[in-house]
């Protein structure tokens, strides 16, 4: 047997005694196997309180009431939640300023505060309100709390169900319920949850109207509830109509609707606004083709005192002066422009007339039916005649003998002119053709011109061929059996030129004839006579008397007895002892082709030089003081436009007396 000595008895007493100081101090701090300290709650269901996980620790319990303070854990969109924490610390007693945090499903709830925090007051309690995540939010879920109290975190939780909320619509009222023309109203509709109004949140509430579709009406489309109503403002564009008016919702499941009643706007005008053909000219009856028309169109605007248009609104028409056209349609409602057109077709004279649009039932005040006139329209054929038919050219010499015109500038225009059988321009875009039998004439587009206001006008240039071959090409002018047919000239440097239109049925036609002038004088006649002057000698003219001027005329043409280049400069140059005192015309003019009856712009009848005539004279500078007599020697210069000169030498003796 092992005897213990008294030294380790006495350690084997301390230690014992150390143990027993360790379990009575556990004892009195409440242990027992938990954490000092740490503590939590779950909420009892149906009652709403938590029971502490930790009963002789500080805790945090959970629970839920109803707005009217009554316990209750069912959520609704109707009915919302107070969330209460209630936080004691260990002996029981409540912890103010606790920092208290909630959670829960936000696909369930949502709190009032977004960071779903508070303090606790005095009493050791902090509240949250919790509202249904959505009107159709269904289900049950949990809401957890979180507490720090010192260097403790304590923990609660409790339960409640969500049930999705039932709304419906309330009676729709318009005040007022009846508006004038263009006046405004209040719509409004209540949004109810168990028969009253619901305030729980914001919702939707969607507006509609035919005439607000229409554009005749403003009215909001959506409108969010405040305090349970929706309000919206309807204003009036002229719908002119009663109108119904329609509210929804999607939280709710039927719609509500009520009727308003608009008093239609009264006309205070109809306008005249167009008319077609846009030139407000038709032709005579039986007399229609290409761009003319037989018919016109009017069209009238009835507008309010708003200056809007109305639609549904009947109009009349007559024409004046009456009979003189035929009217096709004497009455017709405007449609949702405000417009209104009708027709006129034309009779079998030519005419001018006008189409009044009248508001029938409109006189008031001793004042008569609203009304207005058209512009006038004009009737004519718009056909042109041989009679009304005219040509001309802008220069009838260009420099085109020796000289190609090119393709930017033209030698020359031609221009003609149409007008039908009672003096009034043709309808634009008459088409007249242009064809002649030397150089080119038209454009590389078309070989003529499309009319415009009654008349058109075309290039005409200088180049190949110059020479005429008769009879080609065929024209209206010189082919056919018409009036007035005849052959091209074939006189040499001269061009013929026909331009010709038709009417469907006969052709119109004009000629004329242009010089292709030389660029060289080469037969010049002085004085009149039939023989033309030596140009390769110096040309002696007649004694003069010293105190008398010397005058002489001459006529100068180029190689083809034609006329030289319009615009040729005629001068005197290199006298030597005479003095120049006039030279005129000191330019070569527009010279259409002649014969001895005159111009004959055709060309058919062109006989002899077609030249132009200058007249020079010159004085002696000795004419007081004359003792022997002297010769006068000079030239005159001829250059024409593209600067090719001609000199021609002459010489005279003055006499003394």
């Amino acid at each position: 047997m092992h005897h213990t000595s008294a030294q380790e008895a006495r350690t084997s007493l301390g230690r014992l005694t150390m143990i027993a100081l360790v379990a009575a101090t556990l004892a009195a701090c409440g242990g027992g196997g938990g954490s000092p300290g740490v503590g939590g709650a779950t909420g009892s269901p149906g009652t709403g309180t938590g029971t502490p996980t930790t009963p002789a620790s500080a805790a945090v319990t959970v629970a839920f009431v109803n707005a009217a303070g009554q316990t209750s854990n069912t959520l609704s969109g109707a009915t919302p939640l107070t969330v209460r924490a209630t936080v004691l610390d260990a002996a029981g007693k409540p912890v103010p300023n606790a920092l208290v945090s909630f959670a829960t499903d936000t696909n369930l709830a949502v709190f009032s505060a977004s960071a779903g925090t508070a303090l606790t007051d005095a009493s050791g309690v902090a509240t949250m309100t919790m509202r249904t995540a959505s009107l159709s939010a269904s289900g049950a879920g949990k809401v957890t709390v979180t507490a720090a109290v010192g260097e403790t975190t304590l923990s609660g939780s409790a339960n409640y169900s969500v049930g999705a909320t039932a709304l419906a619509l309330g009676n729709l009222t318009v005040s007022p319920a009846s508006i004038s023309a263009y006046g405004t109203t209040e719509v409004s509709v209540d949004l109810l949850a168990n028969g009253a109004k619901y305030t729980g949140q914001q919702v939707n509430v969607n507006f509609s109207s035919a005439c607000a579709s229409a554009g005749k009406a403003t009215l909001a489309s959506t409108v969010a509830t405040n305090n349970g109503t929706a309000r919206a403002t309807y204003r009036d564009l002229g719908c002119g109509n009663n109108d119904v008016i329609t509210v929804s919702s999607d939280a709710a499941p039927s719609s509500a609707t009520a009727t308003l009643a608009i008093a239609a706007p009264a006309a205070a005008s109809v306008q005249f606004v167009s008319a077609t053909p846009a030139d407000q000219s038709i032709v005579i009856q039986g007399q229609g083709g290409i761009n003319r028309s037989e018919t016109a169109t009017l069209k009238f605007k009835v507008i309010d005192v708003f200056d809007r248009p109305l639609a549904g609104k009947q109009v009349n028409f007559s024409v004046s002066p009456a009979g003189v056209v035929r009217l096709n349609k004497s009455t017709d409602s405007t449609d949702q422009s405000g417009e209104v057109i009708t027709t006129v077709n034309s009779g079998t004279v030519p005419t001018s007339f006008r189409v009044t649009a009248t508001l029938p039932g409109t006189a008031s005040g001793g004042r008569p039916d609203i009304s207005t006139s058209s512009d006038s329209i004009v009737v004519t054929t718009g056909q042109t005649t041989q009679r009304a038919m005219s040509l001309s050219v802008t220069d009838p010499n260009p420099e085109g003998w020796n000289f190609d015109s090119g393709t930017t500038e033209p030698a020359t225009v031609f221009n003609i002119l149409l007008a039908d059988q009672f003096g009034n321009p043709v309808a634009d875009g008459t088409p007249v053709v242009f064809q002649t039998n030397l150089g080119a004439i038209g454009s590389s587009s078309r070989g003529g011109c499309l009319t415009e206001n009654g008349g058109c006008s075309v290039d005409f240039r200088t180049q190949n061929p110059r020479v005429a071959i008769p009879g080609q090409p065929a024209t209206a002018c010189n082919s056919g059996g018409a009036a007035g047919v005849s052959a091209d000239s074939t006189r040499a440097g001269v061009a013929t030129i026909c331009a010709s239109t038709t009417d469907g049925v006969s052709t119109q036609f004009r000629k004329a004839a242009i010089f292709f002038s030389g660029s060289f004088v080469q037969k010049v006649y002085l004085n009149g006579s039939t023989t033309p002057l030596n140009l390769a000698a110096t040309t002696t003219l007649s004694t003069v008397s010293s105190a008398l001027a010397k005058t002489f005329r001459l006529q100068l043409n180029d190689l083809n007895d034609n006329p030289l280049p319009s615009g040729t400069k005629v001068e005197v140059t290199g006298l030597n002892n005479a003095s120049l005192v006039d030279a005129q015309p000191a330019e070569v003019p527009k010279i259409f082709p002649h014969s001895s009856s005159g111009d004959d712009p055709t060309g058919n009848n062109i006989s002899g030089p077609q030249g132009s005539t200058h007249v020079f004279s010159l004085k002696s500078p000795n004419a007081a003081n004359c003792t022997v007599a002297t010769t006068a020697s000079f030239n005159v210069k001829v250059t024409t436009p593209n600067g090719n000169v001609s000199l021609i030498p002459f010489q005279f003796n003055f006499s003394c007396p």
